[in-house]
């Protein structure tokens, strides 16, 4: 596959996995956003700024350098490029990065507060809690330099950044949008176990065999 073929294949992917954030409610009106690394290129595909879901198709995804700089496209990028463009310089094995403004996860990251690891599911997806990175304005790298620093030193691939929301990452888009559903998920069920009392943190060695397994034996 040609460069071109592969750029236009992520194209219609990204496009695509824009719907699935719309479909699992992790997103208004034109917040959040999908970007996937072009493989053997310095380059990514990511959403243009202020778009509305509807209207985003394969032609109005945009191609930029690993900068942020506009290589393809008509539209301006969203305006997280930046941070994008930081994580994919700075951690080679990410292929995909998501951001949202889902309601429970954003309502931990304007705690400051992790989630904890109360639940098998959060060992098996994240590897242990899902952490919080630092306060950061958005137009510049900072935001990616926190997300950086923090997913650096965790299994996680979710970082809750304070007061903002979560960003997630992944081998590919679809793998970190899946993270970004997942995380959404287990801070709406830790949320539903605080009002009840205290849940109780799962021991690390549990955690440990549950990730490990969840990660090299579950599935096909």
């Amino acid at each position: 596959m040609t460069a071109t073929e592969t750029v236009n294949t992520l194209r219609r992917t990204v496009a695509d996995l824009h719907r699935e954030l719309t479909r699992y409610e992790l997103v208004i009106w034109t917040a959040g956003n999908v970007s996937a690394r072009v493989p053997g290129e310095d380059l990514m595909v990511i959403k243009p700024s202020g778009v509305s879901y509807d209207d985003l198709g394969p032609d109005s995804m945009v191609v930029t350098d690993l900068h942020g700089n506009l290589v393809e496209g008509d539209l301006a990028p969203s305006s997280d490029t930046a941070a994008h463009a930081y994580v994919y310089r700075h951690m080679p094995e990410v292929g995909g990065v998501v951001h949202t403004h889902s309601p429970y996860a954003t309502a931990w990251a304007a705690r400051g507060e992790p989630i904890p690891c109360v639940l098998t599911m959060i060992a098996d997806e994240f590897g242990g809690e899902v952490p919080v990175g630092p306060f950061a304005l958005i137009g510049d790298d900072s935001i990616g330099r926190g997300i950086v620093e923090t997913l650096r030193d965790s299994r996680s691939p979710a970082v809750l950044m304070r007061n903002h929301g979560p960003f997630t990452v992944g081998r590919d888009a679809r793998a970190a949008v899946k993270a970004a559903v997942m995380v959404e998920d287990v801070a709406r069920t830790v949320h539903f176990a605080h009002q009840l009392g205290t849940p109780h943190v799962i021991d690390e060695s549990a955690v440990d065999r549950l990730y490990e397994r969840y990660q090299n034996v579950y599935g096909q």
